[in-house]
C-alpha cells in the first residue's frame, strides 16, 4: 500500500462526535464539526454528521468548497474571515461567516445581492486571546451598522480562546460574551440565536459548569483526537487512534550517536546538542518537515524520534528494519494538520479500500 499515508477510521471520528454532541447537549450546547484539520474531506464531514452536528465550519474557504462540491448538505460557517476579494466565493460556499470588519461586511453584503441571498454572520468578540475579534465596547456601533446593511443577517456572536495566547475559557469570560449578547439583544431589539462560546479548549469550563447562554461551540481537535486542547490529556471515552501516519523504512543501519567534524547550523537551525551514547540502530523513514511536525509525532513501542529534516525523518529502533518495512505512529493535532495538507501524504479510509492524495488547493493563502 502506498505510504506515507493517513489512515482514518471514520467510526471512531463518529463515536467522538456522537460521545461529545450527547455530553453538551445536555448543557443545551449544539456542535459545530470543524473541518480545517482534514482539509475538508467530505468522508470526514459526514463522519461528524452521522454523529449528530448541526452544521459545518472550517477556516478556509477552499475546503468549504470542496465539502460543497463534495455532495455535503449541511450549513457551512467560513471560521476566518474572507478578506473583501475572496466575499463571492464566501458567499457562494457558506451560509455563515464570521467577521470582525465592516468592510468585509459591505463585500459580503455585495456578493449576498448578486446571488439574491441573505448572508448570516457571526460578530467575533476579542476577549484577551489577542487574536480575532472586535473588542466588547465597540460590539454594540459594529452590530449597528451591521444591521443597517441590506443581504446580510446577525445571527450571533462569538470568541475564540487558546489559540494564540492560550486564554482558558473561564466563567468570567462566558459570561462576559453571555452578558454582551443580552445586552446587544435588548438595545438593539433583535434576537441573536448563535452564541458561539469557542472551541475544544471549552469542554473543561462546559463540563463543570452551568453554561448560561452560550449554545454553541466549534469542536474539531476534540472529535478527530479525543483529547483537550488545553492539556493534551485525553478525554474520557473517546478514541485517540483515529488518525494514524504510516511511513516506510528507506535506510536502517548501525551508526554513531555523535557527529564527527566540525558543526554549524543545520537545515532547520542550530541542531539539538547530540551526546556520545555508542552506537545504536538508526533508522530512516521517507517523511520530513515539509510533511509533518516531527514534534507531533507518537511512535511505537521500541521507536524514537531524533531528527527530521526536510524528507527524511531519523529514527531509534531496537532492531535494523528492512527498506519498505512500515512504522506506525500517532499523531497530535500540529502533525495532523501538516499531514493531511501535504500532497505527498496520501489518505486510506477504513471504511473501504479507498486511497486519495490531497489535492493542492489552487489560490490557498499561504
Amino acid at each position: 500500500m502506498i505510504s506515507p499515508r493517513v489512515e482514518i477510521n471514520l467510526a471512531k471520528i463518529e463515536h467522538n462526535t456522537r460521545h461529545l454532541v450527547s455530553l453538551l447537549g445536555a448543557k443545551g450546547i449544539a456542535v459545530t464539526g470543524i473541518t480545517k484539520a482534514t482539509l475538508g474531506l467530505p468522508e470526514v464531514a459526514n463522519a461528524m454528521i452521522a454523529g449528530g452536528v448541526i452544521r459545518l465550519g472550517d477556516s478556509r474557504i477552499e475546503n468549504l468548497e470542496a465539502l460543497s462540491t463534495g455532495g455535503i448538505q449541511l450549513p457551512l460557517t467560513l471560521l476566518r474571515s474572507p478578506t473583501p476579494e475572496q466575499a463571492e466565493r464566501a458567499v457562494a460556499c457558506a451560509s455563515i461567516s464570521q467577521v470582525s470588519e465592516l468592510s468585509v461586511v459591505e463585500a459580503l453584503a455585495v456578493a449576498a445581492a448578486k446571488r439574491g441571498v441573505i448572508h448570516g454572520l457571526i460578530l467575533m468578540i476579542e476577549l484577551g486571546d489577542l487574536r480575532e475579534g472586535v473588542l466588547p465596547s465597540d460590539a454594540l456601533g459594529f452590530a449597528q451598522r451591521l444591521l443597517q446593511t441590506p443581504h446580510v443577517a446577525l445571527l450571533g456572536i462569538g470568541t475564540n480562546l487558546a489559540c494564540r495566547a492560550g486564554v482558558v475559557p473561564s466563567p468570567d469570560n462566558m459570561q462576559e460574551l453571555a452578558l454582551l449578547a443580552t445586552r446587544l439583544e435588548r438595545q438593539l431589539g433583535v434576537h441573536l440565536p448563535i452564541i458561539s462560546g469557542g472551541n475544544s479548549a471549552n469542554l473543561s469550563w462546559a463540563m463543570a459548569l452551568p453554561t448560561g447562554r452560550i449554545n454553541d461551540l466549534r469542536l474539531g481537535e476534540s472529535i478527530l483526537l479525543g483529547c483537550d486542547p488545553l492539556t493534551r490529556v485525553p478525554l474520557e471515552g473517546l478514541h485517540t487512534d483515529a488518525f494514524t501516519l504510516v511511513v516506510s523504512v528507506i535506510e536502517s543501519m548501525a551508526k554513531p550517536t555523535k557527529p564527527r567534524g566540525a558543526t554549524g547550523q543545520a537545515a532547520f537551525g542550530t541542531p539539538v546538542a547530540m551526546r556520545e551514547r555508542g552506537t545504536i540502530m538508526q533508522t530512516i523513514a521517507s517523511i520530513g518537515r515539509q510533511d509533518i511536525d516531527p514534534e507531533g509525532l507518537v511512535a511505537p513501542s521500541g521507536v524514537s524520534v531524533l531528527a527530521a529534516s526536510s524528507d527524511h525523518l531519523v529514527l531509534e529502533t531496537q532492531t535494523a528494519m528492512p527498506p519498505g518495512a512500515e512504522i506506525r505512529f500517532g499523531l497530535d493535532y500540529s502533525a495532523l494538520l501538516r499531514a493531511m495538507t501535504s500532497p505527498f501524504v496520501a489518505t486510506t479510509f477504513n471504511d473501504a479500500l479507498r486511497t486519495c492524495m490531497p489535492p493542492k488547493r489552487k489560490g490557498s493563502p499561504a
